[in-house]
Formats: structure tokens, sequence, C-alpha cells
């Protein structure tokens, strides 16, 4: 995942998903030009290896990562690491599709946990299970969320870059106003819900909650949990067809709930940036989100508290969303350069750096145990229960058809949310525009 903003550097979520219309430009008129990689061995004559990385990142995590690879190249003197691309995240699989047409691509890429299993169908996507399995943080010491957002069929095809969770974040001070106890680890969706409602203030502009309205993947995965504390699935056991047929509607009424209450405020544009300004201005209760947003509740001044998602089981139940550092085979020597140095980023000491200051969450128990990691958490209120939800988070599938489902999934909430359909009249056209999507053959 992306940068946290602190002061003018852009959220999380809105460097995933910011600046789209330019970043789309830079794709067309740079995509194919001006690649830089894929045209030659990278081995200079003294035997230095130049490998490209396409980061996709922006202002505060951009300054950590060159940080990063300035100190790897101090000590690998024979690689450098050349950090271009040229766009934001968000449109990454855009550019280096187009980059794998013409033949010039480049090391290592910045990918969507979302978009992978797209991306490594191409057979230039280099195979890292040996190099995860044998690399220095033991592989079954990365959080469960780490490993399996970059496993397909059983072969890991990317790195970990960096992962989240999502908890709620709740005004205290508006919740001493409404009279309302804070919630605690196991409270109920009914309880959010009747939150939501008594925290709402219509005539002063007060919502009890938010959730984007875009219906782009913002919208949708924070619907997943709810769906899999249910018992479904985002892709039935078979492969055919939505695994959340059964469930969907009933999750979808929560949304519902909310939108018949007026309690819910819904951000019509992409990167959420409107829902988090209402609660930074304390104009709402309570927003679901992640660790990346705390820097800026900090800044406005909120007193703040931090739950677990609420469940309908009393069990915790939350999702993660990792991205990726995707390989390119550019050669043996470029190839084994790029090992070398998405290796020594894993390395915990590199790892906690990276979490700290670009705003990700440990990817491994190891870096979790580090001091300067408890350091961080003791002075960053809640910081702790994103931290302990990757016990239990759980990821989107690596699955081909995923953006189409999610697709289809945004616009059945959407359609609740702005009250212009039922959620079961609204999964039944999602089940039918996903289904059809599973059905073709990739």
């Amino acid at each position: 995942m992306d940068a946290v903003r602190r002061a003018a550097r852009p959220s999380r979520r809105g460097v995933l998903r910011a600046g789209g219309g330019a970043a789309l430009a830079a794709v067309a008129g740079s995509a194919v030009t001006g690649c830089g990689a894929g045209t030659d061995d990278g081995v200079a004559a003294d035997g230095t290896v130049t490998v490209e990385m396409w980061h996709g990142q922006a202002d505060t995590a951009k300054k950590a990562l060159e940080g990063l690879v300035a100190d790897f190249e101090r000590s690998h003197p024979k690689i450098r690491v050349k950090l271009g691309g040229g766009v934001l995240s968000d449109v990454m699989r855009q550019k280096v599709t187009a980059a794998l047409a013409a033949g010039s691509y480049p090391d290592i890429a910045y990918i969507f946990g979302s978009d992978l299993a797209r991306v490594a169908r191409s057979p230039q996507v280099v195979d890292l299970t040996d190099m995860v399995r044998s690399g220095p943080v033991p592989w079954r010491n990365y959080w469960a969320a780490s490993r399996d957002a970059v496993t397909l069929n059983g072969r890991v095809r990317a790195a970990p870059a960096v992962l989240d969770s999502l908890a709620v974040v709740c005004n205290r001070k508006l919740f001493r106003e409404a009279g309302l106890p804070l919630p605690k680890a196991g409270w109920s969706w009914q309880e959010f819900v009747s939150c939501a409602r008594t925290l709402t203030r219509s005539g002063k502009g007060r919502f009890g909650t938010g959730w984007p309205g875009t219906g782009d993947e913002d919208t949708v995965w924070r619907l997943w949990p709810l769906i899999w504390d249910l018992g479904g699935d985002v892709v039935d056991d078979g492969g055919k067809n939505i695994g959340f047929a059964g469930t969907g509607a009933r999750a979808l009424e929560v949304v519902a709930d909310l939108a018949r209450d007026k309690s819910v405020y819904v951000d019509p544009k992409p990167g959420s940036e409107q829902m988090y300004q209402v609660f930074q201005s304390g104009r709402m209760g309570m927003v679901v989100t992640g660790p990346w947003q705390l820097p800026d509740i900090e800044t406005a001044g909120i007193d703040y508290h931090v739950v677990p998602l609420p469940s309908f089981s009393g069990r915790p139940v939350t999702i993660s969303g990792p991205d990726t550092w995707t390989m390119f085979d550019n050669g043996d020597a470029r190839t084994e350069a790029a090992r070398t140095f998405l290796s020594w980023l894993a390395r915990p000491e590199q790892d906690v750096r990276w979490d700290i200051e670009a705003g990700s969450l440990p990817l491994s128990r190891r870096t979790e145990a580090l001091p300067a990691w408890q350091d961080k958490v003791a002075r960053t209120e809640g910081l702790s229960v994103f931290t302990k939800a990757l016990e239990t988070a759980r990821v989107r599938p690596v699955h081909p058809a995923y953006p189409e489902v999610s697709q289809a999934l945004g616009q059945a909430v959407v359609a609740v949310l702005l009250g212009r359909s039922t959620p079961e009249k609204a999964l039944r056209a999602c089940a039918d525009d996903a289904n059809a999507a599973l059905l073709i053959p990739r």
C-alpha cells in the first residue's frame, strides 16, 4: 500500500486512486516508449547491474523508498536500483501490461494484490517461490495475509510490499455528546448501525459513519468481512459462481439500514478523501479505515478510539489489502540483482523503516517484535488494534476474474447506498454479471 499523509502528502487510499486522468495520460504517452527496461542485460563494463523499479509511490513513501535504495546501493556497490515508472500505483497494471506487450518492461513493479492474477499470466513474471521460502525471514513468519496475497495456484508470484487491515475509528467527543459508551471488541453490526443512528445530527451536518460511493474497490472491500463472517466467500469452491449468493443480501442489509437511517455519508469521489475530511472536521462519529489514516486524524486534533470491526458472529474478522513487488524476467543478471534487492528489502531492519515511514503494517512477526515498531505502537493510539487484526485478517482471492466480481458488487453496494435498489435485487444483478465473468476461460 502507499503513503499515509502528513500535512500535504496524500492518504494511502488517495495515492492508490488519485490523479487517475493524469496518470492514464502518462500511460498513453509513455507506456511503450521510454520504458528503459527489457532492452539490454543491464550489465555495465565494470560488472555493475542496473535494476529498473516502477514504484508507483508519491511524496513521503517515495522519499522513504529512495532512502532505502541509497542504503542498499552503499552495501551492494555492484547493483544499482533505478526508480521510475512515471505513474502512481492505481494505473500501474495498465502501464505494465502495455510494456509487456511492447517487450520493454521493468524488473520490479508495484502491483495491487487485486491485479496480481491478471499480471501473473505473463510468462515474464518471475516465480518467487524459492526466493521467499529460502529468504532471510522464514516464510511462515509472515502474516497469513502477506503470504496469501502473493500466492497463486500454490506458487508465490510476487513479494509482499505493504500490509494493512480495517478497523473502526471513533470520535470520542461525539460519543460522549450522544451519551454512548465507546464500543469494544466483539461488538455487532447491529450495534454499529444503532450507534451510527444515534450519532447522526442531520440538522448539524453530522453523520454516524461514511462509506465510499463510487463502486470501486474502496467501496467493495469494506463489505467482504461481513460476507466472510456470514460464511460466504468471493468465489465458490467450484470456481464458476460467486460464493456470496446466499450471504451477500444479508451483508448489504447493513448498508441498507445505514442508508435508510440517513446516518451514512456517501462519498461521491474516488479516494474517499471527502469522507475522511468529514470525520477529521468532527462531523462524523465513526469511520471504517486503516492505519494509514491515523496521522491525518492526529493532525486534525481528533480525540479518537480504535476498535476492531463489528461482526455477526462475535468472532474477530477483518480484511487486509496487501500489495506486491512483482518481478519480471530481463535476463539472469538483472533477475538475480532484483532478487537480491527484494530479499534485502524484506529484512526486518528494512521492513520496519518502510512501515514507519510509508504507513505499512509489519510484513512479519519478526518485524513486529523489533523495538522500533514497538515504540511506534506505544506512541500511536490504536495502532496495536490494526496489527492484532492481522492474526485473523483475510485477503481477496488471487483470481483473474476478481476485478469483474468486484465491479459487479461495487454497483450493488452503490445502488443500496443511494436507495436505488433493495439488497435482494442488487445482489441478483451482481450475481448475474459476476457469474458471467467467472465462466470466461482465463
